[in-house]
This record gives structure tokens, sequence and C-alpha cells, in this order.
């Protein structure tokens, strides 16, 4: 089932290159924080639940609740964490962390397509998300997972640690023949 959420921060984007994880195979992958009781909230919560019942039916919620109970949730209803503490801006908020093996469509405000040199999305912008969200039930064990389909810079944000990517924009021109004594 696919979902279109709309103004989440973004988080850990790996969307122009496949980083891999723990020696995972590479992805494509960043992760949303999502704001309690928001609408993006409710439509993560009935879509888990949509797709646990088209995968399991009577037997969703029970399968559901364990599959939450042990984190094998794409979203769940705490804050993203490392040794048991917040990230930055997952502070009193949800979290959805989102893969992808193909590389998703990444977009502007303008939908003109966005590359690593572009320097978006990063860490702490606003971006507009769809992803398809799915039930795993199979060798590997069974999980609800969310595939990014793609994903629209909406607007800067506070970068989270590290900062942003530099803009082309901050640099002058240097005329040719220029030495390096002019420019100090």
């Amino acid at each position: 089932m696919d979902f279109k959420l709309t103004n989440l921060r973004c988080a850990f984007p790996h969307l122009h290159e496949a980083k891999s994880v723990n020696d995972g195979e590479p992805m494509f992958s960043l992760a949303t924080v999502i704001v309690p009781n928001s609408e993006n909230h409710k439509i993560l919560k009935e879509g888990m639940v949509a797709v646990a019942k088209d995968k399991w039916g009577n037997k969703a919620d029970a399968i559901l609740t364990e599959l939450k109970s042990k984190g094998r949730v794409c979203f769940k209803e705490s804050p993203l964490t490392k040794d048991g503490e917040p990230y930055e801006g997952f502070e009193g908020m949800f979290s959805l962390n989102a893969s992808s093996k193909k590389r998703p469509v990444v977009v502007d405000k303008d939908k003109t397509p966005l590359t690593a040199a572009d320097g978006k999305p990063y860490g702490g912008c606003y971006v507009d998300l769809s992803i398809e969200m799915w039930a795993q039930d199979n060798s590997w064990g069974k999980r609800i997972n969310a595939t990014i389909r793609w994903v629209q810079f909406r607007a800067d944000g506070e970068a989270f640690s590290g900062g942003r990517a530099v803009s082309a924009d901050e640099f002058a021109e240097i005329a040719d023949g220029a030495n390096a004594e002019a420019l100090v």
C-alpha cells in the first residue's frame, strides 16, 4: 500500500548513494521524525494495521502487537535512539525508517531532479515522502517494512549534527590568472 506523508523532518538521508548498514546489502534510506497525533502519525498507524490485516487476516492484531514489541516495524511510536538515548530532534517524537534497493526519485520543490552535489535533502531539512508499506513473512521472519518511492525537498531546517552541505552560491568567482596572495 502506498502512502504520501508531508512536511517530515528528515534524518540520516542516504538517497543519492546506497550505503551498507551493519555489513548488510547497500540500500538507499532515510529516517523521519513523526510528530505524535499529527496527520502523518494517523496515516502510518492506520497504514500498518491495514497492511497487517491484508497479509495476516484475523491474526493481524496479535502479529502486529508482537512485531511492535520486538521493534520489527518501520514506524515506531517512540523516538529513534542510539544506546537508549534519543537522537537529536527525536526527543518526544516518533520515528519512521524507510529504504529501497533502487534509488528513489529525489526532487526539489519545483520537481527538478536533485543530485548529491545539490546538498539536498540533508539531515534536518523538511521533505514530503511517498512510501510503499508492506508485510514481510518469509524465511527471514515477519516485519512491516517501508520502501521509499520518492522524496521531495520541502524546506530548509536546522541541520542535525554535522551541518548541511555547502552551496555553490557561497563561492566567489576567481578570475583567470589570479594568484594565491590576492586571495588571502
